[in-house]
């Protein structure tokens, strides 16, 4: 568990107590009790307060928050506030502020604004943290320690620009290496000296975001700011842990966030945490798929559910209020997911600024009688009756799906071949297609094992990193199977194309090569057309965006295109390599060939759905020692009912013995645990 403190899911979240005043917080506090309310995470953004200039430090009124609050048993998560820098920082010492993507210096004003490389940013941040630590490192209240808040954006100044450089001596050693690695002959832009090489932004490589002229150069840097933001949480992390030896260490993520590579962050934070803010219509599966992503950080540890919101967000285009149910509903998705917590932003609505009208659990009217209110509570008095059961039970997978931080980059940042080609969302097609089935999977890092499961899924693996081939040959030789699709093993690390015929190194493996990919335009489709009927997969079925044009090299050729100048030309193989088989699916089928094509495989592979599939019934399945949790969550807004086949148990939120056929509520939750 996280802490043994507090020996249960934790309950609470983001309190900002020093935005109001005593008699505010004590209503407050007697309201967190009603609804079993015990950690809050305090000092988000309170740097201003603390250090009002640059030597004069006042703890005090943390002091009075963080001891008012342990004093009714509600456990502090400790943020170190470094989100956002001080006033006189900005106006003091100019370096602290980003140069945007445009090439404009930045002046004090809206968060994430401190540059990286900011020598002052780091002094700073890293003394408060030290501070902060050897002040409440003892504290009884203390469960976890919070690091700053969302990190993000990058920044173009020329701190970072020198950075960059001594970055890319540490990579590439010789400007002769980094000019083959770029492939700096194109457009004569041979460099000659480091110095020469500037930040690729919209007045030098860049524009429109990620468009570029150079992939490479974008690529590379992208890697650069995400690693600088992650130093500036390692020196936090370090200077907290000369103080504080045990308490665990995080910071809130953000799911498929574009910008950081978040298998590396998963690797230097003690547990992870993330905020959940999906949009009414957002499909249920992929907030389930984010959920597996940040489970995916650590191995498969429990992770944080840190923010999110009670009724609804503030900064959505429609910010649709949580219908009655939902809250619960999601929240336990988190926990069917892999969370140990939940907990929300905020818990009072602030009155001011541009998070007033993002939900919380009391709301602006300051009192509990509000539906938000009573289904907070509700929910508060179920995880008290949960206690402890849950906390650090693991899911057992047999499906693993493959996601890449950078080869994502590399995606957006490539010219061609088409803008409809979005690597978010095929990895979620596949997932969905999984899930549907309820087969529940894990997302996983190139450098994951891949011997633990019996099917490992690539989509659109584009880039084909060191040792990434030579792993998944050795995974299908042993008995596994393996799936990637059109446009993959296209490129090596540095974004250059693997000449010799694509898929590149996957070749081998797949007993095929492809020698044109055509794009289709939106009003375009072609046609799956299936040889013969195999397992599920049978007819035809219809396609988009894009078409490989392969060739078999062996492997079995399951259907072809059904229309084009390339009728006729596989579309599907399938490469008996060793005890296993690997699959090509060369372009992008609709969902009915998806879901054709996975139950088809887990037929094959004799894995079982954990009970027949429902629509809009999602079902997973936590484990710890000899005892095995089923979750049932019904997204459906009638009752759904369930078949649980063989499966028998108790419903730990009713006490209800279960079997045979069930009825679920709408947005209805079961925890079964097996008998």
């Amino acid at each position: 568990m996280i802490n043994d403190k507090l020996p249960k899911l934790w309950y609470g979240g983001d309190y900002n107590p020093e935005q109001w005043d005593a008699a505010t917080m004590e209503e407050d506090i007697r309201m967190f009790k009603l609804a079993n309310i015990d950690i809050a995470t305090v000092n988000v953004f309170s740097w201003a307060a603390i250090q009002p200039s640059e030597d004069t430090y006042d703890f005090s009124r943390l002091d009075s928050i963080i001891e008012r609050l342990t004093h009714d048993n509600i456990y502090i998560c400790l943020a170190t506030s470094t989100a956002h820098h001080p006033a006189w920082m900005a106006h003091r010492y100019p370096d602290v502020t980003r140069v945007d993507y445009e090439g404009r210096k930045r002046k004090f004003g809206g968060r994430h604004n401190s540059c990286p490389n900011s020598p002052t940013y780091r002094k700073y941040s890293v003394e408060l943290a030290s501070r902060l630590a050897e002040r409440y490192s003892s504290h009884e209240g203390l469960v976890v320690w919070h690091i700053s808040n969302e990190y993000g954006g990058y920044c173009y100044c020329d701190n970072c620009a020198e950075a960059f450089r001594g970055w890319l001596k540490e990579r590439y050693q010789t400007i002769e290496a980094l000019n083959k690695a770029w492939y700096t002959s194109f457009w004569g832009h041979t460099f000659y000296d480091w110095a020469e090489i500037v930040p690729p932004n919209a007045i030098s490589e860049e524009w429109a975001g990620n468009r570029t002229n150079f992939q490479t150069i974008s690529l590379d840097y992208r890697r650069f700011q995400s690693d600088s933001l992650l130093v500036c949480f390692k020196l936090e992390y370090d200077a907290i842990r000369q103080h504080s030896k045990d308490v665990q260490i995080t910071t809130n993520l953000m799911g498929t966030y574009p910008e950081l590579d978040y298998f590396k962050w998963g690797k230097a934070m003690d547990v992870v945490s993330w905020d959940n803010y999906p949009s009414l219509d957002t499909p249920f599966s992929f907030t389930a798929m984010s959920h597996a992503l940040m489970r995916g950080l650590k191995g498969g540890q429990p992770f944080m559910l840190m923010e999110q919101t009670p009724s609804q967000q503030n900064w959505q285009p429609y910010n649709s209020l949580k219908r009655p149910g939902v809250m619960r509903l999601w929240s336990y998705q988190a926990v069917a997911h892999g969370a140990d917590t939940v907990m929300f932003f905020q818990l009072r609505r602030s009155i001011g600024a541009c998070e007033k009208y993002h939900g919380a659990v009391i709301e602006h009217v300051g009192h509990e009688h509000t539906r938000v209110f009573r289904e907070v509570t509700e929910l508060g008095n179920e995880l008290v009756k949960l206690g402890d059961e849950l906390l650090d039970s693991r899911h057992q997978s047999k499906v693993g799906i493959v996601y890449d931080w950078e080869n994502r980059w590399a995606l957006d940042l490539t010219s061609g071949p088409t803008i409809d080609l979005k690597y978010v969302d095929q990895v979620h097609r596949y997932y969905d297609a999984f899930f549907k089935h309820n087969i529940q999977a894990d997302m996983i890092s190139v450098e994951e094992q891949f011997d633990k499961y019996e099917i490992v899924v690539a989509p659109v693996m584009y880039m084909v990193k060191p040792g990434f081939a030579e792993k998944v040959e050795a995974f299908v030789a042993g008995g596994g199977t393996f799936i990637t699709t059109f446009f993959s093993g296209i490129v090596n690390e540095n974004d250059i194309v693997t000449i010799g015929g694509y898929p590149g190194e996957l070749r081998k493996v797949l007993g095929i090569w492809a020698e044109e990919i055509d794009a289709l335009l939106p009003s375009q489709s072609n046609e799956i057309v299936m040889n013969e009927q195999y397992g599920k997969l049978n007819g035809t079925y219809s396609c988009n965006i894009l078409c490989d044009l392969i060739h078999s090299e062996g492997a079995e050729v399951l259907a072809t295109y059904g229309t084009d100048f390339y009728k006729g030309m596989p579309t599907l193989t399938r490469n008996a390599f060793g005890k296993g088989d690997a699959w090509y699916v060369a372009t992008n089928g609709d969902d009915a060939f998806l879901s054709d094509l996975v139950e088809t495989i887990i037929d094959q592979r004799g894995i079982k759905p954990l009970v027949e599939p429902v629509a809009g019934v999602e079902v997973t399945e936590r484990v710890k020692g000899e005892h095995r949790y089923l979750f049932v969550l019904n997204h459906n807004a009638e009752e759904a009912k369930v078949n649980l086949g063989s499966i028998a148990g108790v419903d730990l939120l009713t006490d209800r013995e279960v079997s045979g056929e069930v009825q679920v509520p709408q947005k209805g939750v079961m925890i079964i645990k097996r008998y």
